[in-house]
C-alpha cells in the first residue's frame, strides 16, 4: 500500500491556517495546545507536509473564528477572487504585523497619512525596479 501524499490542497490549507493564526495573534504553540497537538505538528500542517484531519480542521476553524470553508480555495462564487488575493497578501512577510499595527491606530487622519506614505513607498519601489529605457 502506498503512503498518503500531501497535495496542493493540503499546502493551501496550511497557508490559510498560517495567515489566519497570525491574524489572531496566536503562536504555533498556542494553536497546537488548543487543538491537542505539538507546535511541530502545527508547523507540518502549515507547510503542507501533513494533512489536517477533518475533525482537527473543524476545531482549528472554531478557534480562529472562521468557517471551515475559509481554508479552501473557492474558485467560483462571489468574492472568490478577492479572497484569494487577500490570502496572497497575508503570506507576505510582515503583512499581518503591519495590518495589526495599522488597525490599532485610532486616529482616522493618521491612518490616511500612513496609507499615503505606504503607497508612495510602493511607487518608489516599482520605479527603482523599472528598466532605465522605459
Amino acid at each position: 500500500m502506498m503512503p498518503k501524499q500531501t497535495t496542493d490542497v493540503d499546502r493551501l490549507v496550511g497557508l490559510r491556517i498560517t495567515a489566519l493564526r497570525k491574524a489572531r495573534g496566536l503562536s504555533q504553540t498556542a494553536l497546537g495546545t488548543a487543538v491537542g497537538v505539538t507546535f511541530q505538528q502545527v508547523q507540518k500542517y502549515e507547510k503542507g507536509q501533513n494533512r489536517v484531519g477533518a475533525g482537527r480542521l473543524r476545531e482549528i476553524a472554531r478557534l480562529l473564528e472562521v468557517p471551515v470553508s475559509a481554508f479552501f480555495d473557492e474558485t467560483d462564487g462571489p468574492g472568490a477572487q478577492e479572497q484569494a488575493e487577500v490570502f496572497g497578501f497575508l503570506r507576505a512577510h510582515g503583512a499581518v504585523d503591519l495590518l495589526r499595527a495599522f488597525a490599532a491606530i485610532e486616529d482616522d487622519q493618521l491612518r490616511r497619512e500612513i496609507l499615503a506614505i505606504v503607497r508612495s513607498a510602493a511607487r518608489l519601489d516599482r520605479k527603482k525596479d523599472a528598466p532605465l529605457d522605459a
